[in-house]
């Protein structure tokens, strides 16, 4: 497969091709008229069998009078990006909506509806996402360039237009956006008929901070301090993809010591949120002492992360175009030193988690996400491979990694015992590719370089929820759009199929094997 094998089956299909651009060596830009989207974007996703990865807006109307949209997908065995780009009247904007094939478009197309005012026809759901109805009022675009705030005025109440499941003895569990513990705030509307769950609705949004707006006008500099706040738990994940964006517009390659810096750092990263995840699904079906081992083991390596770079999360650590610091080898030498100890005591929790017959017996064939429909629905990283979707950007776009040996970890039945396991093997994996940069066991040849041919550019990076994706446009430079994409943003439906046919007190125990971010949802 190459760039041109799409590009003539493209032609084949009769698609009207207006321009097709080699960016940089990792996309390749295809720019069709308006009435051969949907179908320019159908082929793609059939022929790569990629999910849609982003689709997005730019507000050109100052420039030619249109918005500009974009749709990106992944082909993973010639570690490009392809992108389906195509423009649209600035007045009463509209385009032929590919959601009823393409599910994964769905969130996609009604985030653009309600931040820019696009209207996707033919789609079935325009409901809101992010701009709830009962405080934002209608025709409040907020990433258009002429939005100027909303103005205070009393909004109309209108209730969220929940789908229903109605029957004879069916009724509905609401739960939340406040919740009891000290997790983010959504709202989840179960149907249930008798015990067994046979709908969920998820009502998210309620973190929306207008991030992507707050990007507008500042330095790169100031917004790699920005990306680093996204996602709390995924800073060096939303740093470092935010880095690969501008370095490639600015055609920029780093060392291999900045590469093997923030790789340590991103499996640093990988290994807290994997062991924080067992503690949650620990304590979730009451299994506390194993819960308390592993926060125990999460904090040890919290306090790994603050000798090591000088922040519990692993902020600063980054620059575009390298790194802030190098690490010292003689306090690099003490955290291995520290990791091993992690590791052998990773041995004794995970004997302990699989060889209680209560605690497999809560987990096993518990949240069955199967590959089919995670395919279907876009579920990426962990959740995604878990149920045998088998992307990993690691392996697609780091040669470094490859050097390293990377090993991918993927399980077939999808179920809460599977993404428990997926955890376990990952930080396993994790560790060893720790010590492999830390002792610069394995040269490797650095990224290719990239000749200048836009102010644009994707950067991407394979979080420990999965690929953390950002669009970035430079103008004079200063960032004129960024668009961004968590992994979770992609996931949070995957976790309403899941859950169906469980019942409503093995929610939590699903959900936390998600363990989806509500502020990278809502941006």
């Amino acid at each position: 497969m190459h760039g041109n094998d799409i590009i003539a089956g493209l032609q084949v299909k009769g698609i009207t091709l207006i321009e097709t651009v080699d960016c940089n060596p990792y996309e390749l830009e295809i720019r069709v008229p308006r009435e051969n989207f949907k179908a320019a974007c159908l082929f793609v996703h059939t022929y790569l069998r990629s999910p849609v990865m982003a689709l997005f807006a730019l507000d050109l109307r100052r420039d030619n009078g249109t918005f500009e949209i974009r749709c990106v997908f992944l082909a993973k065995e010639i570690s490009r990006w392809c992108t389906v780009v195509v423009s649209v009247a600035g007045n009463n904007p509209a385009i032929d909506s590919i959601a009823k094939e393409i599910y994964s478009a769905t969130l996609f197309e009604r985030e653009m509806k309600e931040m820019f005012g696009i209207l996707p026809q033919g789609d079935p759901d325009l409901r809101t996402l992010r701009l709830h109805e009962e405080v934002c009022p209608e025709g409040a675009f907020p990433l258009r360039k002429d939005f100027a705030g909303i103005a205070a005025q009393k909004v109309p109440v209108c209730g969220y237009h929940f789908n229903r499941v109605e029957g004879e003895g069916v009724f509905e569990v609401p739960v939340g956006p406040v919740h009891a513990g000290i997790i983010g705030p959504g709202h989840f509307r179960f149907s249930v008929a008798g015990e067994p769950i046979v709908n969920l609705e998820l009502r998210l949004g309620f973190t929306h901070r207008g991030i992507e707006k707050l990007f507008e006008g500042k330095s790169a500099q100031e917004c790699l301090h920005l990306s680093e706040c996204v996602a709390g738990d995924s800073v060096i994940a939303h740093g470092w993809a935010f880095c690969r964006a501008v370095e490639t517009i600015q055609g920029v390659q780093i060392g291999a010591d900045a590469f093997c810096v923030r790789a340590i750092c991103l499996e640093l990263e990988r290994i807290y949120n994997h062991l924080s995840g067992v503690s949650g699904i620990a304590l979730d079906v009451g299994f506390s002492f194993c819960a308390q081992y592993a926060a125990l083991l999460k904090e040890r390596v919290l306090q790994v992360n603050k000798k090591l770079s000088g922040h519990r999360y692993l902020k600063g650590v980054l620059r575009i175009g390298g790194v802030q610091r190098d690490f010292d080898q003689v306090v690099l030498r003490c955290v291995m030193d520290e990791i091993s100890l992690i590791k052998e005591d990773l041995d004794k929790l995970q004997t302990m988690l699989y060889g209680s017959v209560s605690f497999m017996d809560r987990i096993d064939e518990t949240g069955v996400l199967r590959k089919k429909t995670a395919e279907d629905f876009g579920v990426i990283g962990l959740a995604g491979r878990a149920s045998g979707v088998s992307l990993d950007l690691r392996r697609v776009f780091s040669d470094g990694y490859a050097a390293a040996g990377f090993r991918r970890v993927k399980y077939e039945k999808g179920d809460v015992l599977a993404r428990v396991r997926m955890r376990i093997d990952e930080v396993y994996e994790s560790m060893r590719l720790i010590e492999v940069f830390a002792k610069q066991l394995a040269p490797f040849p650095q990224n290719k370089g990239s000749a200048v041919r836009k102010d644009y550019a994707i950067g991407a990076v394979e979080g420990w929820r999965g690929p953390t994706f950002y669009w970035v446009k430079l103008v004079d430079g200063t960032v004129d759009r960024c668009k961004i994409v968590d992994a979770s943003f992609h996931n949070w439906q995957g976790l309403s199929v899941a859950v169906l046919g469980n019942i409503v007190p093995d929610f939590p125990v699903s959900n936390k094997s998600f363990d989806l971010s509500y502020a990278g949802n809502d941006l």
